[in-house]
């Protein structure tokens, strides 16, 4: 595509339709599906390949997001439940199992992953483009009445229609309070375990990067001490992966087992550091100083266990190690953009619509990291196996706003209805990734003889469906997401407690572990209704609700516990039958029934289904649907093959055309 090039107030911008900040895992993925769709697009990247957060961070260069090889399947979306670091691409040389056998793979695999996903691509980054500044311009002939003005640091400018933000959360957290200047960072701190070798460390922080950086030290040191405001959460009960890891967590063996390492519950800002003559850091309180000159010295400075002789941290530490984590960098951006950060445990992300799309700027986008906000300590839309979908999701809703190209969709008959829940979440990887938050859509057409399926759409904006994807509802809508139990996940929560899993389908409904939820809607909910949906609902209460029982190996195809209620349950919703049967019960229903159920109408009715054979015939007749019409032979001259050809006389005569049927049909009608 050219590159446009205009003026404003006499500065010359490059133009561009899509403007990305940003070339890390989010960047590349939309880049790749902006490139698919031939948009006209550019990617500005500030260091000089993809991915740079990964050539620094995890310091300890083990990622912990998992690649596991093998999975018993060889559907490739199904595998994707269980391939952490993949990009979606129709290129399965990107498969990252490809680039590592490492369950936990180290973090310069991903840094050459990235650059692959680049350049086999042939996607658009601009590299060493580091963007500084970003304003907007108003004009009404702009896709959304303003136009992006971007600035780089060698003050070219750029300007484009929409803006999507990838550039994830980089910035380091720090907490400042007297003494603070001693404190070393997570992001330059010696990863040689030998430079800790006999020493006492405190770490401030109780995240991954916090327990990582204890696991590679704890062999050498005298004892870690770890300091946080919140108690520990483990990921495994959470079911967040943003949590505490089981790679990571040595420290709380040694703590628990009294080998002198230790966790402790307190508010940072509250600490106080004060250097002794040795170089050794004491711990005390911020209060303590308030009157006091901290450069004073020790001696005159009051410490807790001068109150307090077993106070907890009383023992001086040779290093403290600052581990919180990081934030979006929102300095880049002119206040006209209203990039406001979120509010409590989401401060740190940019304030954003269940859209993706910015609540200060129409037309600006967050994607990957920086949009966990939506779905913090929910779900995994903060890593790449939860924001790859969700990226797509933003591409897709783009496409319909700016392009006139409608949310994907498959018609299928209502006879399909059944099979086509069962296929999804027996395989969907978007679904299994971001329960809670994206969504299959069924919806259906008003004679429910069919519907249209669109996959992975976000719920959050489930009343905006119509104008977000240009496909229309007009009767009723099925939504599926997966779904933990709701009282099963928390940081207090015993998830190994001895009668944990459902088995039974009646009690689907209390189901613990991941599982499919089909809610049913006679029309779109509302707008307000989703603002009063129940607290830890994703979704409003629905005209009807069906679990379909978790599974201990997450496949639904059990005929009786899964496949069986989930079709008299679609049943009950829609007033029909949606059985399959065979030719002989659909002769038989259009002499019996006032109305044929849809499996006989949109097949037999029609010539479709399947084709008759013996062995179908038989395995009909041993299972009770169909009498045994064999012919029995009284007059004992028939030749010796005769029994055969009457037979396969019987299976020919069983194909009867449409029009004597129609006849029939029509004739018992009037």
């Amino acid at each position: 595509l050219g590159l446009a090039l205009c003026t404003v107030s006499g500065t010359a911008f490059l133009y561009h339709d899509y403007c990305v900040i940003g070339a890390g895992p989010a960047g590349l993925q939309v880049a790749y599906f902006l490139q698919q769709s031939r948009r006209d697009y550019i990617v500005f990247e500030r260091s000089h390949a993809p991915g740079s957060f990964f050539a620094l961070y995890p310091r300890h260069r083990k990622l912990i997001s998992i690649n596991k090889q093998y999975t018993g399947k060889s559907n490739s979306e199904f595998n994707l439940r269980h391939d952490w670091n993949s990009l979606l691409s129709h290129d399965r040389r990107l498969l990252f199992r490809r680039y590592s056998r490492d369950f936990f793979p180290h973090a310069d695999t991903m840094v050459r992953y990235l650059e692959d996903f680049a350049s086999l691509l042939e996607l658009r980054v601009q590299y060493n483009t580091a963007i500084i500044h970003v304003t907007l311009e108003r004009n009404e002939q702009a896709w959304n009445g303003h136009y992006f003005l971007l600035t780089d640091q060698d003050r070219k400018n750029y300007k484009c229609s929409s803006l999507l933000v990838a550039t994830g959360t980089w910035v380091p957290n720090v907490v400042n309070f007297p003494g603070s200047e001693y404190v070393e960072g997570y992001e330059t701190v010696s990863i040689n375990p030998e430079d800790f070798a006999g020493q006492t460390v405190l770490i401030l922080g109780r995240g991954n990067s916090a327990f990582e950086t204890a696991e590679n030290i704890l062999g050498v040191t005298n004892f870690i001490h770890m300091v946080s405001r919140s108690r520990v959460r483990l990921s495994w009960a959470t079911h967040y992966v943003g949590d505490l890891r089981a790679i990571n967590n040595g420290l709380l063996d040694t703590y628990q087992l009294k080998s002198l390492d230790g966790l402790l519950e307190g508010d940072l800002e509250d600490l106080a550091i004060v250097k002794d003559k040795k170089g050794k850091l004491h711990i005390t309180l911020r209060f303590y100083l308030e009157n006091r000159n901290i450069s004073a010295g020790i001696d005159s400075v009051t410490l807790p266990q001068d109150e307090l002789d077993n106070f907890a941290t009383r023992a001086p530490y040779d290093r403290v190690i600052r581990c919180l984590g990081w934030k979006f960098d929102f300095s880049i951006y002119n206040r006209s953009l209203r990039m406001m950060p979120g509010k409590g445990n989401i401060k740190k992300y940019p304030q954003i619509k269940p859209s993706y799309e910015s609540r200060g700027t129409r037309g600006l986008f967050v994607l990957g990291t920086a949009s966990h906000s939506v779905d913090f300590r929910k779900s995994a839309g903060g890593f790449i196996h939860g924001f790859r979908y969700t990226t797509r999701a933003v591409h897709r809703l783009l496409e319909n706003r700016h392009h006139g190209v409608p949310w994907p969709s498959t018609v299928y008959p209502i006879t399909q209805l059944t099979n086509s829940i069962i296929k999804r979440v027996n395989e969907a990887s978007g679904l299994y990734q971001m329960f809670s938050v994206l969504a299959d859509i069924i919806l259906l057409r008003e004679n429910t003889t069919t519907f249209e399926y669109l996959e992975e759409y976000p719920i959050g904006v489930l009343a905006e469906l119509e104008m977000q994807t240009g496909r229309k509802a007009p009767s009723g809508v099925f939504v599926i997401v997966m779904e933990y139990g709701k009282n099963f996940s928390g940081a207090d929560k015993d998830v190994f407690y001895y009668n944990r899993a459902v088995g039974e389908a009646q009690h689907a409904w209390q189901s613990n572990f991941l599982h499919p939820v089909i809610y049913y809607y006679k029309r779109l909910p509302t707008e307000r209704e989703m603002k009063l949906r129940p607290p830890e609902w994703p979704l409003p209460r629905p005209d009807a609700i069906h679990h379909i029982v978790e599974d201990f190996l997450t496949d639904w195809t059990a005929p009786n516990a899964h496949i069986l209620p989930l079709r008299r349950f679609l049943e009950n919703c829609l007033s029909t039958d949606l059985r399959s049967f065979f030719a002989e019960s659909c002769f038989l229903f259009a002499f019996t029934r006032q109305k044929l159920p849809p499996f006989c109408q949109q097949g037999y009715v029609r010539m479709q289904g399947l084709v008759g054979s013996e062995g179908l015939r038989r395995h009909a007749v041993q299972a009770g649907l169909l009498q045994d019409y064999t012919p029995t032979d009284f007059s004992g001259d028939r030749p010796p093959d005769s029994h055969d050809r009457s037979r396969d006389q019987l299976l020919r005569d069983q194909v009867i055309s449409v029009r004597p049927l129609q006849h029939l049909v029509n004739a018992k009608d009037e």
